[in-house]
């Protein structure tokens, strides 16, 4: 049960003659008693390679911690791939192809779809506890969004998989043959389900390396694969760092390549494959711009504002990191923020009060700190609201920067979390500009009550998604991706199938 403040003595201040009374927020009336999600997540002491429908140790006999983040503490240990355990997922994934997979007809392909998304709903709250143990993200997000999306996306792909006639109108398709894929941290089973499904759907095979700070529900996946029946080698996972990576991105087998990480790492494997045949999808970093007018709900724009980069801790590409905000309005959006931000509760991931869990790795806290340092430094005017961090785990309270220019560090640098940085502007033309000022084109949201202006809005963004009204909306039918340096290719709808097959 909720205990009120004034159980804990404290007491709301009164108003003096003639002023009003001081504004009360909700933070000032109740404490939450904890509330964990109890699910069992079903974890084991020590995870191995998934190689040909089998759990193998890695031939170099390694292993390699994975930390929860809320509290430092030991999960389990991951198997650490070496080259050759990479080349025998690859080779794994060939036979596959060449004896099993490719030889069915989509309609067969769909029931193991089918049976992978059923399996994985009915282990939703197992798989939501260990993604929020093993990333730091709240309880809520992984429940609400992360596990029933990766079904959907199961779902939406099993669909289409007796249907690719219809993909391409006038054309046929044909698979690509072995992809291998890499993917990031912040959504492990989500980016699974995006890279996984639409592959298999085409009638591909695949060797996936999970991030290795994340790796568990990209193993636990595995289990749900083998009770699903999926042929041997239709499905491989490789764990490990860049190393594995790079193994994955660069030996000669794969057909395919399909990243979703930093621009970084993406312009490295762009270089490495310059010359090969091979085709790429990449989904890399952004820094989206969440646009306000003055004609905009406000109250509803503040919440997609605290959905689109304070609920995720700032840790999805598509965050909306920069606030540009209409000068008439500037001031009175800034104050809604900010007493918004003050009820927001920071701490224990796995309780389902809490709004801001972990950040992922100790490396990305201090990336974080770095650069809310070089804000201030810079001149930003920075709130944080004054609440207690727990004293084990990587932590980081909800930050503002008001005042800020295009010069600045923080409105041009992908910062990965909690993080908003927020810019005036005038007209539509300078909203314009400054959105699009920037190397990254992923995402963009729009808030306005002109259905006229978000069409404009919506042509002139250099942004693979716009927004108009919301944000973080996601959806398996429609497709996902960037422009410029958030990369290329489209992943969900029918978009992100044709990047999985040829045409014929």
């Amino acid at each position: 049960m909720p205990t009120l403040a004034s159980e804990k003595k404290t007491t709301r201040p009164s108003a003096r003659p003639g002023r009003p009374a001081p504004e009360l927020i909700f933070g000032d009336l109740w404490e939450f008693d904890p509330a964990p999600e109890t699910a069992d997540p079903k974890l084991k002491a020590r995870y191995e390679l998934f190689i040909n429908g089998e759990f193998v140790a890695p031939k170099s006999g390694k292993y390699f911690d994975s930390v929860n983040p809320a509290n430092e503490q030991k999960l389990a240990e991951i198997a650490l791939a070496s080259a050759a355990d990479v080349d025998a997922a690859y080779q794994a994934a060939k036979a596959a192809y060449d004896n099993v997979w490719s030889k069915l007809p989509g309609r067969e392909r769909a029931k193991y779809l089918f049976r992978i998304a059923r399996l994985l709903q009915d282990r939703a709250r197992e798989f939501a506890v260990a993604e929020t143990l093993d990333g730091g993200k709240p309880i809520k997000e992984s429940r609400d969004f992360d596990v029933p999306m990766a079904a959907a996306h199961f779902f939406y792909h099993a669909g289409w998989a007796d249907k690719l006639d219809y993909v391409a109108p006038g054309r046929r398709v044909a698979p690509l043959g072995v992809v291998g894929q890499v993917i990031p941290w912040n959504f492990p089973l989500l980016m699974l389900a995006w890279k996984l499904a639409p592959a298999l759907a085409m009638g591909n095979t695949v060797v996936l390396k999970p991030a290795e700070t994340t790796s568990i529900t990209c193993l636990k996946l595995a289990e749900i694969l083998q009770d699903a029946g999926l042929p041997p080698g239709v499905v491989n996972f490789v764990t490990g760092a860049g190393e594995v990576g790079a193994a994955v991105m660069n030996h000669p087998i794969p057909a395919k390549i399909a990243f979703t990480g930093s621009t970084e790492v993406g312009k490295i494997i762009m270089r490495s494959l310059a010359g090969t045949d091979k085709k790429m999808t990449m989904e890399l970093g952004g820094k989206a711009a969440n646009i306000v007018f003055d004609d905009a709900p406000l109250d509803q724009a503040v919440e997609g504002i605290v959905n689109g980069i304070f609920f995720n801790q700032g840790h999805v590409c598509c965050a909306g990191s920069r606030l540009l905000v209409h000068e008439p309005v500037a001031k009175e959006v800034l104050a809604k923020l900010k007493n918004r931000i003050k009820v927001l509760r920071v701490g224990d991931p796995i309780d389902k009060n809490t709004d801001i869990g972990a950040i992922n790795s100790k490396e990305q806290l201090g990336k974080i700190t770095s650069l809310v340092a070089s804000g201030v430094k810079e001149g930003a005017e920075m709130f944080q609201p004054a609440c207690k961090l727990p004293t084990k785990g990587f932590y980081f309270r909800p930050t503002i920067f008001s005042g800020v220019s295009m010069s600045h560090r923080v409105a041009r640098e992908e910062i990965f979390g909690p993080v908003l940085s927020i810019l005036t502007f005038r007209t539509v033309d300078e909203a314009i500009e400054k959105a699009n000022n920037t190397a990254y084109g992923l995402s963009a949201g729009v808030w306005t009550d002109k259905g006229s202006r978000i069409l404009k809005m919506s042509t002139e963004l250099k942004a693979g998604v716009v927004w108009a009204n919301t944000y973080n909306k996601f959806d398996p039918t429609s497709p996902f991706g960037g422009y410029k340096e958030s990369g290329f290719g489209r992943e969900g709808g029918r978009q992100g199938l044709l990047d999985y097959c040829k045409l014929v």
